[in-house]
């Protein structure tokens, strides 16, 4: 069956109205009983994510602590330790759900008989012959599709001189929800596959084998995987709620690692320029029963000079200082000239130095007027790029290498955005796109939300809000992320949708020091509640599900008129291709027909200065097991490059091509 059937499950309307398009509607709530589904969610999402205000600063909490900063995964300095738990794990499948009867949390569980598996990759890729190819023979079976509960443990040891530290567990990502044990204590609970997260230890004994016993847990996408395609299962407390076209990789994805600090630390760095003015909050915890006196010293580099606070903190307590530099003679950071400096915070007890912590960041200001992004003044076009984070060999779990050759490959054609549809990314992504002047439009996990589920989000569960808070948070010192966006093609109205909306962009902006632009990506050009957005954005698919191509130029048109001095983005346009497949440009599947799309919406968007940007959907095939493309393996072939083995098709080189308009 080919590409627009399958996908005109997601198409509500396929119609131009007065030159507007009318937009993709998420799917309706499907009765979960169908498949005798069971919820394991509760009544809040278990992180319990919020904002304090400490010493007039707004601090993101989860778990009731100061969320820490995750630069540590990369960015690791002394007095601190670290000890990676990457490697091999033990798995084992819960199909029955009794795993925790069975006490598979506790130390003294034999897990001997479980495969081994490596950590991170998905368990979708631990036993799945061909899951990168097109050949969708064998769709349906193998670990790919298996659901609900599996299990991962390990064994480790912790350092001698740990035995006076705090130790912190961290998790770069696990999917979809995470019960987290340490020597049998329940120590965490996790909803969301792509937020970072950390839970407190305190202090563990040195020279003591500990158990780590992760129990994860991925929602079925269907009853079963044949034809023809069932109601898909529902949970109206995850984001997405229900089946989206991407792939819903389970098990834990990214990489964890303990972290052992000063029981008084620094928590997080954030970083906002004005001006020549650098500002700088450091979050200090004292996790210790006694109040305490440190020396905090704070050297930002970028030609300042270091500053030194003598602060007393009270036990079990947060303080936040704030320090001003004038940064007049330091480098900026520019897609031109990506200048990066890096922030360290020292703690000392006199003459000792007890604890540290540092960021990258860069030096620059995104504003938005006249109808234009500007950093630091200069207005942007966007050459944009959605993709997903997978590759046929590792899924969601891909390498260092994986993302140096397909963020540099996305370099090569002259993208100069990255718009991460529809998840926040490795950290990686981030300091990749720091260094080499990519510029990012960061996204979460809001996909496909009806009128019920967004109302239910805003008003008890708040997964909707923590993931966008999360995003900004751990984003914050970032200087290529130019952009927050909230949400992709979510059901609209003037009442749920602007309560759902305006409450996430609060809750971004006040973790978001550097006040970034927010945006995101509407099922409509009609959107009621772009009066809300900073930069308007909606995804377009004239000429592919509706109308033509050319009903986009009167569109842009209409919406700027509607929109005036507002900058417009499209968030997405693209169509499909199979791989090698040939033919005139009017006929639609081949490459040609393809290219010829992409070209014809380019020419309609360069001719309108209130259009600050085209991104293509999408850079390369990609995976999903949402009811269509089965016959290809469960790949919708709509990318520049193949899934298998990332070869170009014709439309690469058109892209390529695409001359970016003067602004």
């Amino acid at each position: 069956m080919s590409e627009p059937t399958r996908r005109q499950v997601l198409i509500a309307g396929g119609l131009a109205v007065a030159g507007l398009a009318v937009g993709r509607a998420a799917p309706a709530t499907a009765d979960p009983s169908v498949a005798g589904y069971v919820s394991p969610h509760g009544d809040h999402e278990p992180s319990r994510t919020e904002i304090r205000v400490i010493d007039g600063v707004n601090v993101v909490h989860r778990y009731g602590r100061p969320a820490p900063s995750i630069d540590v995964w990369a960015h690791r300095r002394q007095p601190r330790q670290y000890l990676d738990l990457d490697g091999t794990w033990r798995l084992a499948f819960d199909a029955d759900n009794g795993g925790l009867g069975r006490g598979w949390h506790r130390p003294s569980f034999d897990d001997s008989g479980w495969r081994a598996a490596p950590v991170p990759l998905p368990w979708d890729l631990v036993d799945q012959p061909g899951f990168g190819g097109y050949d969708g023979a064998g769709y349906g079976t193998g670990t790919a599709f298996v659901d609900g509960y599996a299990w991962y443990r390990r064994k480790f040891r912790v350092p001698g001189q740990w035995a006076d530290d705090v130790v912190r567990l961290h998790f770069l990502g696990v999917s979809y929800t995470a019960w987290v044990y340490v020597d049998g204590d329940l120590v965490g609970r996790h909803d969301g596959g792509h937020t970072p997260f950390t839970l407190h230890l305190g202090r563990l004994a040195p020279g003591t084998e500990h158990t780590l016993a992760v129990r994860v847990w991925r929602r079925p996408t269907y009853p079963d995987y044949g034809l023809p395609v069932p109601p898909a299962i529902s949970d109206d407390r995850e984001v997405p709620y229900t089946a989206v076209d991407y792939w819903p990789y389970a098990g834990i994805t990214r990489s964890v690692f303990l972290e052992a600090s000063s029981a008084v630390s620094v928590s997080k760095l954030l970083t906002a320029t004005r001006g020549t003015r650098l500002t700088v909050h450091a979050v200090v915890v004292n996790e210790s029963g006694a109040p305490a006196r440190r020396t905090l010293v704070l050297s930002p580099g970028a030609g300042c000079l270091p500053e030194r606070r003598d602060i007393q903190i009270d036990a079990g307590s947060t303080r936040v200082v704030t320090v001003e530099f004038d940064a007049g003679d330091a480098p900026r950071w520019s897609s031109d000239s990506p200048v990066t400096h890096e922030l360290v915070a020292e703690l000392h007890q006199g003459a000792d130095l007890t604890d540290a912590l540092s960021t990258p960041y860069g030096i620059r200001e995104v504003t938005v007027a006249d109808g234009r992004v500007l950093v630091d003044g200069r207005a942007q076009f966007f050459k944009a790029m959605n993709w997903h984070e997978e590759t046929a060999a590792h899924g969601a779990s891909m390498t260092i290498a994986e993302y140096d050759a397909e963020l540099a490959g996305m370099a090569a054609i002259g993208v100069n955005l990255i718009r991460n549809s529809v998840y926040t990314r490795h950290p990686y992504t981030y300091d990749w796109a720091d260094r080499h002047g990519m510029m990012i439009l960061d996204d979460c996990d809001n996909m496909w939300l009806n009128r019920p589920q967004q109302q239910l989000q805003t008003e008890s569960y708040g997964q909707s809000r923590a993931v966008a808070t999360m995003m900004a948070w751990h984003q914050v010192n970032h200087p290529s992320v130019l952009m927050w966006s909230l949400q992709n093609e979510s059901e609209v109205d003037n009442v749920t949708y602007r309560a759902w909306l305006t409450d996430m962009k609060a809750a971004v902006k006040a973790a978001d020091p550097q006040q970034r632009p927010v945006t995101w990506a509407s099922a409509t050009s009609q959107d009621p509640v772009f009066d809300v957005a900073d930069v308007v954005g909606f995804n377009e698919y004239f000429g592919y599900f509706y109308g033509t191509d050319e009903d986009l130029g009167p569109t842009l048109d209409a919406v700027a008129a509607a929109h005036p001095g507002k900058p417009i983005l499209i968030t997405e346009n693209g169509t499909w291709a199979l791989p090698d497949n040939h033919g005139g440009a009017d006929v639609q599947g081949t490459e040609e027909w393809q290219a010829e799309s992409f070209r014809r919406h380019w020419a309609q968007v360069v001719t309108r200065d209130q259009v600050c940007g085209y991104t293509f959907w999408v850079y390369k095939d990609y995976k999903q097991r949402r009811g269509y493309n089965y016959e290809y393996n469960g790949i919708s072939v709509m990318g520049l490059l193949d899934f298998t083995d990332e070869r170009p098709k014709l439309v690469r080189d058109a892209f390529r091509q695409a001359v970016v308009p003067p602004r």
